[in-house]
């Protein structure tokens, strides 16, 4: 996204918080209390302002505050391993190879920001910059606001535009007044709804210690467990939705609504217990007094899990062709040449198994290979494929006439009679 684009998004966010601020007080209630100071009218408008400049701090701070940054030359503590999140395929600590550091647990590379964010929980183009370990409470405190002051302020519009209907008579209201009161309701009514929706996300997430991104990884392997890819995998972060809350807004409940810095440093994170740990159960479950042969990783890449056959790649009919009685054919010629016959084959038919062939066997002369895809058939040089195709083709009957070679001119005496020469006398 462009720069310009975003200066101009934030502009648009600051547009809808001021408008509906300023033009409801006003043009709404200041016209309505006949413009006159009062006590009444200052309790109404004292804490609507006050909501409005937590807002407005709250939005400051999200986007001016770094959401963390790893320090150059971090490296993790392999020693005790707590907390360390590793590669699955390698089992080392994982590796920025953008910003060349390695990365902290629960932290992710930002192409927006161009670096790699502590506990980074999405990047929010509202505010022009992602939200992570050092300004998530921030974001959370803005949504917080969001909601308090929005509804405080439907409720003082409301109200105005019921005075007009519980008058005993009508008191018209002015063209300015009823301008206001609709263009108020058409901004206010959706940043609600649309940022209400948001915060009940984002608050869950704080209650269960999650980020935009590790909900989205649950969800991945959710979908794999029913496909049976994954075994059993603890989200270890979780410690109950009271330390959760105090992890990120502080201890005091008194003080959540102050832009307090936040706790710890962003580079390791409490874990659970292991009492209470949120499970996720992505494949099958694992029992250790199995008999059954345990997954290790294969010396060779080319082979499929335990050395077996990938079963996506088995042929859907394979059954219910042998059931039938039908062989398996692999033709010379590709489909495309013009005398490509599917149902003629140069060499006797046999039947295929594929767990009766091991590793480069020789299928009568046909390379037969089981790799990492499956059954892998390696086809002859194109000298070979040639004399062979002659071969076949010549031996059909009926498809070439094949004339010998003429005999030598001095045999051709012995082979006329006498009598043909005397008849050509």
């Amino acid at each position: 996204m462009h720069a310009f684009l975003e200066r101009l998004i934030v502009a648009f966010v600051l547009f809808l918080i001021l408008f509906p601020v300023l033009s409801s007080q006003v043009f709404i209630i200041w016209p309505w209390y006949g413009q006159v100071w009062s006590i009444e009218l200052i309790c109404l408008l004292l804490p609507f302002n006050l909501l409005a400049v937590m807002l407005l701090h709250s939005y400051y701070l999200c986007i001016v505050t770094n959401p963390g940054r790893v320090p150059d030359g971090w490296k993790p503590d392999t020693s005790t391993g707590d907390g360390l999140e590793v590669k699955k395929l390698t089992g080392k600590p994982r590796y920025c190879r953008t910003c060349n550091k390695y990365k902290p647990p629960r932290s992710h590379h930002c192409r927006r920001c161009d670096f790699c964010v502590l506990r980074m929980d999405h990047h929010c183009p509202w505010v022009n910059n992602c939200i992570g370990h050092y300004n998530f409470g921030h974001f959370l405190r803005f949504l917080f606001f969001v909601d308090a002051c929005c509804s405080y302020h439907l409720f003082m519009v409301t109200r105005r535009a019921f005075w007009f209907m519980g008058r005993r008579y009508f008191d018209e209201p002015t063209f300015a007044e009823l301008l206001f009161i609709v263009t108020n309701y058409v901004t206010v009514v959706p940043v609600l709804l649309i940022v209400g929706a948001m915060s009940l996300y984002q608050f869950y997430g704080l209650l269960v210690n999650t980020t935009t991104i590790e909900r989205f990884e649950k969800d991945k392997a959710a979908i794999l467990r029913r496909h049976g890819k994954f075994h059993e995998m603890k989200y270890p972060y979780n410690l109950g939705a009271w330390r959760n809350v105090t992890s990120v807004l502080g201890s005091n409940p008194l003080l959540w609504c102050c832009p307090l810095a936040p706790q710890g440093t962003g580079l390791e994170f409490q874990l659970s217990d292991g009492e209470g740990t949120e499970v996720q159960y992505s494949g099958p479950r694992c029992n250790p007094t199995s008999t059954e042969k345990q997954f290790k990783l294969p010396s060779s890449p080319w082979t499929y899990d335990n050395e077996g056959v990938n079963p996506n790649l088995r042929p859907s009919n394979s059954s219910t062709l042998a059931s039938h009685g039908h062989q398996v054919y692999t033709s010379a010629l590709p489909p495309y040449h013009p005398d490509f016959d599917g149902d003629y084959s140069p060499r006797a038919r046999q039947s295929y198994s594929p767990d009766s062939s091991d590793i480069d066997d020789d299928y009568q002369g046909i390379k037969v290979r089981r790799g990492s895809e499956g059954y892998e058939v390696h086809p002859l040089n194109r000298e070979e494929m040639l004399r062979r195709y002659l071969e076949a083709e010549l031996s059909r009957e009926g498809r070439y006439q094949v004339y010998g070679a003429d005999p030598p001119l001095e045999d051709i005496n012995d082979l006329i009679s006498d009598e043909e020469l005397g008849l050509r006398n």
